[in-house]
């Protein structure tokens, strides 16, 4: 094969590696580190949300839940990924850490006071603006905005690249 060589992907396997002035934008390895990068993420991300919920036994408000829908399955879907070494799951992952980022920048205008009181959707059950709702100071919709955020910078690379890692 002129032009290319062989390489050992993140689990061993050989793949085709070509020549380094022509890779792709997350060649090998490095779209396996940003899938990796992403499900570290979405797994912190849940795995705060239920100590939050079941250990210290704040219930989310209505928001937070909707977020909870769409990081929840980012933490399986990216898992499935990562291990199998898929690429293409862009195309559902992506997607849902977008939505997930929506709500999250809504709910993020909403604390900061940005959104008029007056369409508050939390108004009624649990509120996360009180103190006892921080992680190192930081209001959890934040949080939760800086954790979609960052799947989703780390998903674009992924998705502009053609094969699998």
């Amino acid at each position: 094969m002129s032009g290319s060589r062989q390489a050992i992907g993140p689990a061993g396997s050989a793949m085709a590696s070509p020549d380094p002035s022509h890779r792709a934008p997350a060649s090998g390895h490095h779209a396996w580190g940003r899938l990796f990068a992403a499900w570290t993420v979405a797994l912190a991300s849940t795995a705060g949300a239920l100590f939050i919920g079941e250990v210290m036994g704040q219930a989310p408000c209505h928001l937070c839940w909707h977020q909870r829908v769409f990081m929840f399955p980012l933490a399986v879907i990216l898992a499935v990924a990562t291990f199998r070494e898929d690429s293409g799951i862009w195309r559902y992952a992506l997607p849902v850490a977008a939505l997930g980022w929506l709500v999250a920048a809504f709910h993020s205008m909403l604390y900061a006071g940005i959104i008029s009181e007056a369409i508050k959707p939390c108004g009624q059950g649990p509120s996360c603006s009180s103190a006892d709702m921080t992680i190192l100071g930081l209001p959890l919709p934040y949080l939760s905005l800086a954790a979609f955020t960052a799947i989703t910078i780390l998903l674009i690379p992924v998705s502009r690249r053609k094969s699998n890692v």
